[in-house]
């Protein structure tokens, strides 16, 4: 059936892709740039400049991004509906969305005065409440954006370069959202994110349509629930695990930058660009690996990677600055397989399953759902356990620093090996029976 479906894909390979991967990929820069101030910053910014309980404040993050979370699935679903409507109707929704998501990023970084006066109890409902409207309406856009890449259908080289390009595009958006507060500040960031966003959403609109199908004239319209797949459940357990322990580092990088490191804000903006820009750089290397070992194997090859350089991060302390630009480095490079390899293995199982075309945001509904879990527990979980065991921001106490070491490198290391494994013994071993890995020939 998906053999005689169109392949919008296949101009992404050959004279001209360039207009196609820019026109396509472009909206996950500001996605991406979005990010960081939503889930890395944040947290940070209420801690110090606000005075949040740290113990509060992950309990507000976490409930705030469980209802985000729980709404994703639906959000796909909607999307797939909005898509056999017409293309218009999902491009007025995430358009839409899109307004929404600039003016809350700018109310949860600048909080009116009254809120601020009137106590933490007053800020942290604000907050809150604002968050789960800021988060949903990325959602909409973000899911939309996805489930679109995915229609495009293609092998798998050329689903790799769809991925690609909207992947890279993210990596110079989190690029500039990394370099821009520490320079010109949050109020330059955030009028630079909605400039950013509206180009994306513009170009997007523009850009090569996947084919339109009737959800009432496809039999997977009404098939099972994604979570009724088991080749789905299993790739989806790696990606929770795996997550999380690249969440809780995200959440914890600037208290172990700052108390651990004892590092000047200066330097700050350099680790993240060093971490992010050699992501961008080792993913044309990670996609070479991946011809030689195949998808699974590559994904599993950067896990490693992860954990150990998160074990020696684990030896830094006060005034080790350039060790920790190493770690940053050498980390980025990991990170570019979290970044590129999951969302091309559920692209492929999503084609396997025989549903490509039909029901991508319902897929990647249930998939930005485990992605939000995955920062929801990091927040949730990171943050209260630290406040718990005596940590508190600005500490220079040698058993509070300590605990902050453990949450900051080991235990993501005990989540990846937990993911490696999981990696292995449900995906990669399975593969014979529901190949995930590409063929050499095809990723040429």
């Amino acid at each position: 059936m998906n053999a005689e479906l169109p392949e919008p894909a296949a101009r992404f390979i050959g004279p001209g892709a360039w207009r196609a991967g820019l026109r396509y990929g472009l909206l996950g820069l500001p996605l991406a740039f979005v990010a960081l101030p939503l889930y890395v910053i944040l947290p940070n910014h209420y801690a110090r400049e606000f005075g949040a309980p740290l113990a509060l404040l992950g309990a507000v993050l976490l409930a705030a991004r469980l209802v985000d979370a729980v709404l994703d699935p639906w959000i796909g679903r909607w999307c797939d509906r909005l898509w056999a409507r017409s293309v218009a109707a999902l491009m007025a929704a995430t358009g839409f969305s899109a307004v929404v998501l600039a003016l809350g990023l700018w109310g949860l970084l600048f909080p009116p005065s009254a809120v601020r006066e009137a106590g933490t109890t007053a800020l942290l409902t604000w907050a809150g409440l604002l968050m789960a409207v800021t988060y949903t309406a990325f959602s909409v856009v973000a899911v939309g954006h996805q489930a679109w890449g995915a229609r495009l259908g293609g092998n798998e080289a050329q689903r790799s370069r769809v991925v690609a390009w909207r992947e890279g595009l993210s990596l110079l958006g989190v690029l500039i959202a990394a370099v821009l507060p520490g320079t010109l500040g949050l109020g330059a960031t955030v009028s630079t994110f909605a400039v950013l966003l509206a180009l994306g959403w513009w170009a997007w609109s523009g850009s090569i349509a996947p084919p339109a199908l009737k959800l009432a004239d496809t039999p997977a319209a009404a098939g099972a629930s994604p979570l009724r797949q088991p080749a789905f459940l299993r790739l989806l357990a790696v990606f929770v695990l795996n997550g999380t322990a690249s969440a809780v580092p995200a959440t914890l990088v600037l208290f172990f930058v700052q108390d651990r490191l004892q590092a000047p804000p200066s330097i700050e903006p350099a680790f993240l660009a060093t971490y992010f820009l050699c992501a961008a750089l080792s993913i044309p290397v990670w996609v070479r690996v991946v011809a030689r070992l195949g998808l699974g194997r590559t994904w599993l090859l950067g896990m490693a990677l992860a954990v150990a350089v998160f074990v020696w991060a684990a030896t830094l302390g006060t005034g080790d600055v350039w060790p920790f630009l190493i770690v940053c480095a050498l980390s980025g490079v990991a990170l570019g397989t979290d970044l590129t390899l999951p969302g091309a293995m559920l692209a492929g199982l999503i084609g396997q399953l025989g549903e490509r075309g039909q029901r991508e945001g319902a897929y990647f509904g249930w998939w930005s759902f485990a992605a939000k879990l995955n920062l929801a527990l990091a927040a949730g979980l990171a943050l209260p356990l630290l406040a718990w065991f005596g940590y508190v921001p600005g500490a220079r106490d040698e058993a509070a620093l300590h605990t902050l070491t453990i949450a900051y490198c080991l235990l993501p290391c005990a989540l990846k090996l937990l993911a490696g494994g999981a990696l292995y013994a449900l995906v990669i071993r399975p593969g014979q029976r529901l190949p995930l890995a590409p063929a050499p020939a095809s990723t040429s």
